[in-house]
């Protein structure tokens, strides 16, 4: 019976497909019990007889392996580690299903798909809330809270900020054209010390008419220097420090939007019934409601701060501007060289050594 069993095993043909897979999963299974019966009653290789004059003597059943033209079975690793990871370890009490470690990628993508979702979710909540209370203000069913004192510096700075930005145009056009006048004046200077050496009968004239477009061509330069740090420092204060101050302006506008929109959310909850369910809103309208409270009146105080030293920032740096502009204008259109080059020093200008590398003044602007 055992030599039948062994040679049933030997002789066994299993398809395989091309990963060396068994293409039916039953008859993996029936292989296994026939190898496992053979196991058991098959001969005891220990016993030296078995292994040098076969089983029991005989060699009935056994089949020469040089007979043998290729495996009847392959081995496959990735077979049977699969099987081996899916199989629980005996005694450990582990179902084959939980055997398996839940893959972490899985797991973060999923937290952050749930995270970007919530985000969503309460931005699409805020603006629905913040859009019904904009249109209400402005069809003059909704009511807004006002700070009368704060929307009166806020629509002053508003127009403090066009009318120094017409002060800065100005001053650019200024500079443009008194720079082609100055270079106008170059040009002119040139051309009567040209003819001031190839006239001798009228090089006298033309020479005193060179210098003077020289000079006055050297106090233009020197303008320019002054009405350009004038330009420059405008230019600051306008598009920089202003525009800062309006842009806590505008969080502290969006905030208060926002404040509005949720206190009237608040107030048509308490107006409703009040039932389970309703109590459960309210309470969440109510921490909603305090948290942009706390939002508007921490902006509220922020721009109330930066409006203060906006303005004093705003007196000092215009007060030394325009004296700089004035001392600059007199003196250059008196021909005070002496005083107009005080002037520069007093307020620290440097002017472009002549022959520098570095680009003009007007070119960096």
């Amino acid at each position: 019976m055992t030599d039948g069993i062994m040679s049933k095993a030997a002789t066994m043909e299993i398809p395989i497909n091309s990963n060396g897979d068994t293409g039916n999963l039953s008859e993996d299974v029936s292989l296994e019990q026939d190898l496992q019966q053979v196991m058991v009653s098959g001969p005891n290789l220990n016993e030296t007889s078995i292994v040098s004059g076969g089983y029991g003597g005989t060699t009935e059943g056994i089949i020469p392996t040089g007979s043998l033209k290729g495996p009847a079975i392959r081995y496959n690793p990735s077979y049977l580690g699969n099987r081996l990871i899916n199989q629980p370890t005996e005694g450990s009490g582990v179902h084959p299903s939980h055997s398996k470690p839940p893959a972490v990628g899985e797991e973060t993508a999923r937290g952050i798909a749930v995270e970007k979702f919530d985000f969503v979710k309460k931005w699409g909540i805020n603006t629905y809330k913040c859009t019904k209370q904009l249109i209400s203000e402005k069809f003059g069913r909704g009511s807004r809270t006002v700070d009368l004192e704060l929307e009166t510096q806020i629509e002053l700075l508003h127009d403090t900020k066009r009318k120094y930005e017409n002060i800065l145009q100005l001053a650019r056009a200024l500079t443009n054209h008194f720079y082609n006048m100055v270079q106008t004046q170059r040009a002119l200077g040139d051309a009567f010390a040209d003819l001031s050496q190839k006239s001798p009968e009228l090089q006298e004239e033309f020479g005193y008419n060179a210098e003077t477009q020289k000079l006055l061509c050297k106090n233009g330069e020197t303008l320019l220097g002054a009405v350009n740090f004038f330009v420059s420092s405008i230019n600051t204060l306008v598009n920089k420090t202003m525009e800062d101050t309006l842009m806590t302006v505008k969080l502290y506008e969006t905030a208060r939007l926002e404040f509005d929109a949720y206190r009237t959310d608040l107030e048509e909850l308490n107006m409703g019934p009040r039932d389970a369910v309703t109590l459960t809103r309210i309470d969440t309208a109510q921490q909603l409601f305090q948290i942009h409270k706390e939002k508007y009146e921490r902006l509220r105080g922020d721009v109330a701060i930066k409006l203060k030293f906006l303005e004093e920032n705003k007196v000092k740096v215009m007060h030394k501007q325009l004296l700089l502009f004035h001392n600059a204008i007199s003196a250059y259109f008196a021909g005070n060289q002496q005083q107009l080059e005080q002037t520069l020093k007093q307020f620290s200008i440097k002017l472009k050594n002549p022959g520098s590398d570095k680009p003009s003044w007007l070119e960096e602007q």
